[in-house]
């Protein structure tokens, strides 16, 4: 009685969770790119976190005990994170190809030459997987080691969640969505936020019940308020990326051929050169383990390719409060 006390009082004062941010310094700066190296005694070859678009890059720092930026550092790995910022409306006609050609390649090699000149660890969670991929796959001369890919769905028919959708997409020859995210000029904040809260919406329901049960776990009402910050804070998507998302990754599966179409300019996955890690989550259902594992299929040239299940959701894999031995480990094992 005396921690649930304790605890409710704390949330009344303003919260349980440590959600200061790790210290970090920007080290490149450009369109729709920051790069932060994080502070910490470190060497080694380094790490650069890449996040999805419209998602925050808290994904990688969620709170003090659950930040995946922090489990890094404190390994003494050189760790590096790419922001890309907020999505205005003037950035609609920006394209998947920007974050493939520009983005991602140039904060990859100003990491590199921040470290003299090693090869960069990539981690990359959700969308910033598939973007690592084909950007590992069009550009093998980047000073990429490895690649680690989290809860990064490659066969969409796999989703049952989206499933449902399949028909009416079909039906209006796959223009169901395409004047809303025209007009919008992509897909709002608003709208990401409410899609991720959505996939979710049994445990927000019982989330009363589950804060009631555990007022004495302190713990678990951190890790409840820090994902309740992440989703206050999603972003949007570009309109043509939307687009593009929409009508290659969702409506044509291409990725599960393991190839993408950009208007007559093919990437294929079977450029990426590298080991590769890729990790489902057991109760995501965003990208549930069999659109995931696909992958796996995909990469004939990498000279390994790893495949592990830990628990948690599409966010919990990466962040969750069983990350810490499970999903990191894997990490960990797989750059030693």
């Amino acid at each position: 009685m005396a921690a649930a006390a304790a605890n409710v009082v704390g949330k009344v004062r303003g919260g349980v969770a440590d959600l200061r941010p790790m210290p970090r310094t920007l080290i490149d700066q450009g369109p729709n790119r920051s790069v932060y190296r994080f502070h910490g005694e470190s060497s080694g070859p380094p790490v650069l976190l890449v996040p999805p678009l419209a998602a925050p890059t808290l994904c990688f720092d969620l709170r003090r005990g659950c930040s995946l930026a922090e489990h890094l550092v404190g390994q003494g790995r050189r760790t590096y994170l790419v922001d890309y910022g907020s999505v205005a409306f003037s950035d609609r006609r920006l394209g998947v190809e920007h974050w493939i050609d520009e983005v991602l390649p140039r904060a990859i090699r100003h990491v590199s030459e921040d470290a003299g000149g090693q090869g960069v660890q990539v981690i990359a969670w959700c969308l910033g997987g598939l973007f690592s991929l084909l950007t590992a796959a069009d550009q093998p001369d980047l000073p990429i080691s490895s690649l680690v890919t989290i809860a990064s769905p490659v066969d969409f028919t796999e989703i049952p969640l989206i499933a449902p959708f399949r028909p009416l997409v079909a039906a209006t020859g796959g223009h169901l969505l395409t004047p809303f995210y025209r007009l919008l000029g992509g897909a709002p904040s608003y709208v990401v936020g409410r899609v991720f809260w959505a996939t979710g919406i049994d445990k927000e329901i019982t989330k009363p019940l589950a804060i009631l049960r555990n007022l004495d776990d302190r713990d678990f009402l951190a890790q409840l308020e820090a994902v309740d910050h992440f989703m206050d804070n999603m972003l949007a998507y570009p309109g043509r990326t939307f687009g593009q998302l929409y009508h290659r990754f969702f409506r044509a599966n291409d990725l599960a051929d393991g190839e993408v179409d950009f208007g007559g300019r093919i990437i294929s996955l079977s450029g990426v050169g590298v080991p590769v890690l890729v990790i489902a989550g057991e109760n995501d259902t965003i990208a549930p383990r069999r659109a995931v594992e696909r992958l796996t299929a995909l990469l004939p040239s990498a000279p390994k390719v790893d495949f592990q299940v830990a628990p948690g959701g599409h966010l919990g894999v990466l962040t969750g409060r069983r990350a810490r031995t499970t999903t990191w480990a894997h990490i960990d094992a797989f750059f030693t």
